[in-house]
């Protein structure tokens, strides 16, 4: 059985009815949960919360194997599955959009996501078992949600074809498609609207977060949050400025773990599942280049963040690929998948930074990362914005490797995909992803 089988299908089965994320929840009869309808009970709410977090879990791992081939940090030799190469890579590959497992992937699931969202919203206002501040805090969170998942879409499909006008009615006609920046905007006043209302939300939600967001798990810490978000729509929109004021509502703190973040959680419980992309995945290797491409600590060893992240493997070929380099990341199947670190608002701050012309401020952060990830030296100051740019992009490769594709959205949003590196002949990178070819013929 492949990855793909394991999050494409039976994951998909057993999201539809929101199940449980293991320990960290007790809901009764996990499993089978009724649908929500009007004027909810507590427990209902805090079903349905709980599985939009699921909903948004659902394509996260597999998100970051795909993008991650596609983007030149890993590999997947898989002899029962050859398109992780063919259709990921190449030679001469075409992104299928009649197949929900590659090239009409991470669509369905986040829109079922969403979808998700907008029956809990329309009915939370109804509920008598909760007080006008719980409402609130409960609409925060759907909505902040649903931005998250939004953007899931964005990322991979980025193109003049979304939908964004999205109800609950699944019998209804499909949306029309909306531009990339009708789109974004979309995200930008789902996160706005939704900071208001965790501001009017009271000192607790109605309903329990996972340990992932420990620390995050009131409205008023949540927001911090739904602000991170933010800050990364921001950069990714050019929006310089906004990011830094973004930022200042976020938890960026130097004084803090680059750690410090919201996570997706996994385990092996009963009703959960185990994190896919966990160490011993044989299939799954890094991409040689990491380490050619590793700056050198001081006293010579490679890139702190190179050496924890991969580790060394017995070297396999397959289609002409070559790798000795396992991912070291997530050990166990219980091991956590980062949404967002600590370490990302750092260098979306040296970003923006960089952008506004403010180069000192960026190598203060830049600086701060590269010493205290990655065991580097300290950069001199930048001879101009160039250098810094390229600066900061190597800081991002390592330190947000193999946690979201952002190296390859990272190389898509400064026009650089043509610098990752083709490994044979007939190869291409892929610039986005294409609309599922369902959506396209129900609109016809």
């Amino acid at each position: 059985m492949t990855i793909r089988l394991t999050l494409g299908r039976a994951l998909l089965i057993a999201l539809a009815v929101a199940g449980t994320e293991g320990c960290d929840f007790d809901i009764a009869n996990p499993n089978s949960p009724d649908r929500i309808g009007v004027n909810p009970t507590r427990a209902r709410v805090a079903a349905a919360a709980t599985g939009l977090l699921i909903g948004s879990r659902a394509d996260h791992a597999d998100l970051i194997l795909d993008l991650g081939i596609i983007g030149r940090e890993a590999y997947r030799f898989d002899g029962s599955d050859p398109r992780f190469i063919t259709e990921l890579l190449g030679p001469n590959p075409v992104l299928d959009a009649g197949s929900g497992a590659f090239g009409g992937d991470h669509w369905a699931e986040p829109y079922r996501n969403i979808r998700n969202a907008n029956q809990l919203l329309a009915v939370v206002g109804t509920s008598n078992a909760l007080s006008d501040e719980e409402k609130d805090a409960v609409r925060g969170f759907a909505r902040t949600i649903q931005a998250l998942d939004f953007l899931t879409i964005v990322n991979t499909h980025t193109q003049d074809s979304i939908p964004i006008a999205v109800g609950t009615d699944v019998n209804a006609p499909p949306a029309p498609f909306a531009t990339n920046a009708e789109a974004l905007d979309h995200i930008e006043r789902l996160l706005d609207s939704a900071l208001t209302e965790l501001q009017n939300g009271g000192s607790a939600f109605p309903f329990t977060l996972s340990s992932g967001f420990q620390g995050f798990d009131t409205p008023a810490d949540f927001a911090k949050f739904n602000r991170a978000l933010r800050a990364r729509v921001d950069v990714y929109r050019q929006n310089w400025a906004r990011a830094l004021v973004d930022l200042q509502g976020s938890f960026v703190d130097t004084l803090q773990p680059l750690s410090l973040g919201v996570y997706h959680t996994y385990s092996t419980g009963s009703g959960d599942f185990a994190n896919p992309i966990i160490s011993s995945v044989v299939e799954n290797f890094a991409h040689p280049q990491l380490r050619d491409s590793a700056q050198l600590q001081p006293g010579g060893q490679r890139d702190r963040r190179f050496l924890t992240k991969t580790f060394q493997r017995s070297s396999t070929t397959s289609s002409g690929l070559t790798s000795d380099l396992g991912w070291a990341l997530y050990p166990t199947p219980s091991t956590p998948i980062p949404i967002i670190r600590n370490e990302e608002l750092i260098l979306i701050r040296a970003e923006a930074n960089i952008q506004l012309n403010n180069l000192t401020e960026a190598l203060d952060d830049i600086n701060f990362v590269r010493v205290n990830s990655g065991g580097l030296a300290p950069l001199a100051p930048f001879a101009n914005q160039a250098e810094a740019i390229n600066a900061l992009l190597y800081e991002r490769r390592y330190s947000l490797l193999f946690e979201g594709g952002h190296r390859w959205i990272d190389m898509r949003r400064y026009n650089r995909l043509n610098q990752l590196p083709i490994d044979r002949p007939g190869d291409v990178v892929h610039p986005r992803y294409p609309v599922p070819t369902d959506e396209i013929l129900a609109r016809q």
